[in-house]
């Protein structure tokens, strides 16, 4: 087994054992097993898939870094959300704003932020989708 720590700002989001985690990383998607060699990863924003005995958890992240010894994997990132943690309600909501934004004149800084907030949105929407389809 591998002892998985995920980490925002704010708080430790997840602490257990699982057989395997498959991580977005900026050069492609990766899983990480028990023993796997010492690595340390800039992660980008997506979906984590976390296995542990016969069941997934799906987690919606925002870019960070991990670190593995293939004994424990460290993730910290800008923010993890779990799969009843989303509602199509807040995705709809991120979704309006950001074109409210995109849809004016709007300095660099607001349209980089409404930007990342559709992404968010998007990503937000998948896990969605994976949670319905698991869960028929």
């Amino acid at each position: 087994m591998l002892h998985l720590r995920i980490i925002t700002p704010k708080k430790i989001v997840l602490e257990e054992e699982v057989k395997s985690v498959t991580i977005p990383t900026v050069a492609g998607e990766i899983t990480i097993l028990p023993k796997h060699e010492r690595l340390f990863s800039i992660i980008s924003e997506g979906i984590i898939k976390i296995k542990k005995d016969e069941e997934e958890d799906y987690l919606s992240i925002g870019a960070g870094y991990l670190e593995t010894d293939g004994k424990e994997l460290n993730i910290l990132v800008s923010r993890a959300y779990g799969q009843n943690e989303i509602d199509e309600q807040m995705i709809t909501n991120a979704t309006e704003e950001a074109k409210k934004i995109l849809s004016r004149p709007a300095s660099e800084q607001e349209r980089s932020e409404a930007i990342s907030m559709m992404r968010r949105a998007v990503i937000d929407s998948k896990l969605l989708k994976k949670r319905k389809k698991t869960t028929l």
